[in-house]
């Protein structure tokens, strides 16, 4: 079985021991007033991890209107708007800029070469070319990403323990969104002799569609891969599962917390958070190029048991010990 460890912090990839006392020498006082920008697809009161990133900067001695100035530029869901705020950030030249987002990112990215900007995305920065390597970003952007290469095969080992007899499931997955969540279940699939099915979803539209296939190839459980397309529809994906009596496994803790199965995945506070330190490295002198991006390398468990209840499962005693919190 996979061993988890239940307390929440991030460690730096390979590379980082040898370059991190560098750029502690190389830091010093951040100015008087530091000024970030910060691109978001949604509005700062609706994006959930902007709370996250304030409080982050706030313990490290940011004060808003007193040393911190965070010029906002939001798209209010509104896809199209990005690509012109982030030229419109750009040109006011703030010290950093915050992007949050694998959809907001390569925007910010492509307006500046100059700028440092660091990124929270939940997509793998290296296969979308917003860094050359983990270890080593180059460029002008670095910062924190919530994917990590093992997460679908244990995600998918916890379901196989909590129902043995587990034969079919469904991934619900945008292809647009790169990550390698879609191809590790399927290797995990295999290892466990358990079917995957593919529910490409690419909008809000393709969903019927992809829960008319789940239920034709009678998949017993269901497996969203986390990208903001499926949070924004999370509520419809919890319901269809209820009502079919799936299994819903998911990475993010929302997800079990509202009514899946369980969720298996980092904090996503924890590592915004992270973000906000890395806005500081820079204040201070740091070179993003130099920072390497880091990985989420311990997770949580919740358990919804009453959604198992309500399926007929026991939960494993193996899992509810091991489990960050178990919702009854």
């Amino acid at each position: 079985m996979f061993g988890i460890r239940r307390r929440h912090f991030i460690t730096l990839l390979g590379g980082a021991a040898i370059a991190w006392p560098r750029l502690v020498l190389a830091q010093h006082a951040r100015k008087a007033v530091a000024r970030v920008g910060a691109l978001l697809f949604g509005t700062p009161e609706t994006e959930p991890n902007v709370g996250a990133f304030r409080r982050g900067l706030r313990d490290l001695g940011y004060v808003e209107a007193q040393n911190l100035v965070i010029e906002y530029r939001y798209a209010e869901g509104k896809p199209e708007r990005l690509r012109a705020l982030a030229v419109e950030l750009v040109a006011i030249k703030p010290d950093v800029i915050f992007a949050l987002g694998g959809d907001v990112a390569p925007l910010v990215r492509a307006a500046t070469s100059t700028i440092p900007i660091v990124m929270a995305v939940s997509q793998d920065p290296v296969q979308t070319g917003l860094v050359a390597s983990l270890a080593r970003p180059g460029g002008n952007i670095t910062g924190v990403t919530f994917v990590s290469s093992d997460l679908a095969a244990k995600r998918l080992q916890f379901l196989h323990e909590m129902a043995p007899d587990l034969a079919r499931v469904a991934v619900i997955w945008n292809p647009d969104h790169i990550d390698p969540e879609y191809r590790e279940t399927q290797i995990a699939g295999k290892t466990l002799g358990i079917q995957i099915q593919s529910l490409e979803v690419r909008a809000t539209d393709d969903i019927d569609a992809a829960f008319q296939a789940a239920i034709s190839a009678r998949a017993q459980a269901l497996v969203p891969v986390s990208s903001r397309l499926m949070t924004a529809n999370r509520a419809r994906i919890i319901q269809f599962s209820a009502q079919r009596r799936l299994l819903l496994a998911s990475g993010w803790g929302p997800w079990a917390r509202e009514g899946a199965l369980f969720s298996y995945g980092p904090d996503l506070d924890v590592i915004t958070r992270r973000a906000a330190a890395y806005v500081d490295k820079i204040l201070r002198g740091a070179r993003p190029d130099e920072l390497p991006v880091e990985q989420p390398t311990t997770f949580q468990l919740v358990i919804n048991g009453k959604t198992a209840k309500a399926l007929g499962l026991t939960v494993p005693r193996s899992l509810l010990s091991i489990a960050d919190e178990v919702i009854e």
